[in-house]
């Protein structure tokens, strides 16, 4: 069936940034296929980000609130939202210091802190059916992260892989007996942080009041060793005062380091399913690194 769009999926970034605000609009600049800075009446800049797909837009913009709720790390202002459009404050570029790394370390271990009901619990008034990137991503809550790690966020992607031929019938079973063994690997029970989920360098602003901001969440109830491992895996400046910052509020549990490769699986295969068999061969030998330890 061929899905017809609706008047709020095919309008421009500033007439949506105008019905969503009730503001006038001034002028709008298209930064991608996906992404506007649009000028309101005023002066104020916001951005005016198109969701990749079904109630994508207000995923992120319940996933954006509830880490704001948390009062630890910056996050822009939701100015408002349907199922396709988000409209939040623009962060002005700014560079990355080690003092503002140091203490984005020590926010980020607040914001886990902050804690979720469940592992897999989705953030309050979004939908269970998110989307970490353009990937679909099922929020279903869990009281124990090894059997839920797996089940909800290792082989569903894993299977997408296989199914799209992006990994072999053969190699998925090292990952298989990755998620048969996590209760030994996953190290010390941790109760479910307030992950943001999709925490990459590209989601890591840099901005111009000195401070870091978190954008393009994925948030939900998980570990909170995963957003660590993600920073990990796409690079992040100073990566080594975050670490310092969060470790100085909330000491990571023994072993920590040598489980990174292990919470790198998810955001991998996700990555597999979206771009292909460079990813699926770096999940494969993360994998393979995890069982030889």
């Amino acid at each position: 069936m061929t899905h017809l769009q609706t008047p709020a999926e095919d309008e421009g970034p500033g007439a949506a940034a105008a019905r969503l605000t009730g503001r006038p609009v001034i002028e709008e600049r298209r930064l991608s296929g996906t992404l506007a800075e649009v000028t309101l009446d005023g002066g104020q800049l916001v951005m005016v980000k198109r969701g990749d797909g079904p109630d994508a837009a207000r995923a992120e913009a319940a996933g954006l609130r509830w880490l704001a709720d948390a009062g630890a790390v910056r996050i822009p202002t939701v100015h408002g939202h349907d199922r396709y459009r988000l409209v939040t404050d623009q962060v002005p570029h700014g560079q990355p210091s080690g003092t503002a790394a140091v203490r984005f370390g020590r926010e980020l271990a607040a914001l886990h802190a902050a804690g979720a009901p469940a592992f897999g619990a989705p953030p309050p008034g979004g939908p269970r059916d998110a989307y970490i990137g353009r990937a679909p991503m099922r929020n279903v809550d869990g009281t124990d992260w090894p059997a839920w790690y797996a089940e909800h966020r290792v082989l569903p992607y894993l299977r997408r892989a296989v199914d799209d031929g992006t990994v072999r019938p053969a190699e998925s079973t090292v990952i298989e007996r990755v998620c048969e063994r996590l209760p030994e690997l996953a190290g010390p029970t941790q109760p479910p942080a307030r992950l943001h989920g999709d925490l990459w360098n590209g989601n890591v602003l840099w901005g111009g009041d000195g401070q870091v901001w978190l954008i393009d969440p994925a948030a939900h109830g998980g570990h909170r060793e995963t957003d660590l491992a993600m920073l990990h895996l796409f690079g992040c400046p100073h990566l080594d005062q975050v670490l310092e910052g969060y470790q100085q509020s909330a000491p990571l549990a023994d072993g920590w380091r040598a489980r990174i490769g292990l919470h790198q699986l998810f955001p991998l295969l996700v990555h597999a399913v979206l771009f292909g068999r460079g990813y699926a061969e770096q999940a494969l030998e993360e994998a393979r690194t995890v069982l030889a330890r």
